[in-house]
Parts: C-alpha cells; sequence; structure tokens
C-alpha cells in the first residue's frame, strides 16, 4: 500500500497537536517500520518548516525532517504535475499540488484531517485512524 501525507499530518506530529498528534504518530511509526510506502510532496517539506520553525525551533526541526526522510519518500513530480494541479477542481492550489504529488507516488490514499479538501482528488482522501485501521486488518 502507498500512502501520500498531506502535510497537516506532519506538523500535527512535530508541534504535538492534541488531540490530532495521537493517530498522525501512530501512522508515522507504521510507516518507519515499512508496513506500507510513505510518500510526502517536496513542497510539504518548506511549509512544515515555514510553520513550525519558531515554535520547534531550527535544529529540532530539521533534525525532524531528516528522521521523516529515512523512511518517506519525496514524490518526484515535473513541470507537467503542476500544470495538471492548475486544471483541478479544487480552490486551493496547495491541495491541488498536493493531490498531483499523491498521483505521481501512486498513492493508495491521500491522508490529511481535511478531508473535504480533497472531495474532488482522484486520490481517495482518508483520516490516519481510518488508514492504521486498514494497515492493522491487512
Amino acid at each position: 500500500m502507498k500512502i501520500f501525507l498531506d502535510t497537516d499530518i506532519l506538523i500535527d506530529v512535530a508541534l504535538d497537536r492534541m488531540p490530532f498528534s495521537n493517530d498522525a504518530s501512530i501512522l508515522l511509526d507504521k510507516l518507519e517500520m515499512r508496513q506500507a510506502d510513505g510518500f510526502i510532496a517536496w513542497h510539504s517539506l518548506s511549509n512544515l518548516y515555514y510553520i513550525c520553525s519558531s515554535s520547534v525551533g531550527d535544529r529540532k526541526l530539521k533534525e525532524y525532517v531528516r528522521d521523516l526522510l529515512l523512511f518517506l519518500s519525496v514524490s518526484e513530480t515535473t513541470t507537467k504535475d503542476a500544470i495538471y494541479a492548475l486544471d483541478l477542481n479544487v480552490s486551493d492550489f496547495e491541495d491541488a499540488m498536493q493531490i498531483a504529488a499523491a498521483i505521481s507516488s501512486q498513492a493508495d490514499f491521500i491522508v490529511t484531517r481535511n478531508i473535504r479538501d480533497f472531495k474532488h482528488s482522484p486520490v481517495p482522501a482518508s483520516l490516519p485512524g481510518e488508514i492504521i485501521r486498514i494497515m492493522d486488518n491487512l
């Protein structure tokens, strides 16, 4: 199974945003144990850094990102994927970029807390807890 993580999942863990960080942490642990293949978008790294660096600190946040990159792959995207994102019926371009990256990585699911933002996505969006249940039943 291929799981694509929306940036909010990474932020929830980095900032320990309760109650969301519980399921997000469990999911990251399962991905680290290679129970599925995990992917993120290249731009998620800069978004994560921008949002979290003042709260977490530069050194600690870079360690977190380095640790993530030991078991998460950055989805390979091109100009074609950016154009595809522009043409999607999604109001938030950043979400459209996430969808394009998820498609590029051939993800089975986009994992996010914001399901409604991905209602027009060809890749189904699910909450972390739903994906954990699926993984536990494999």
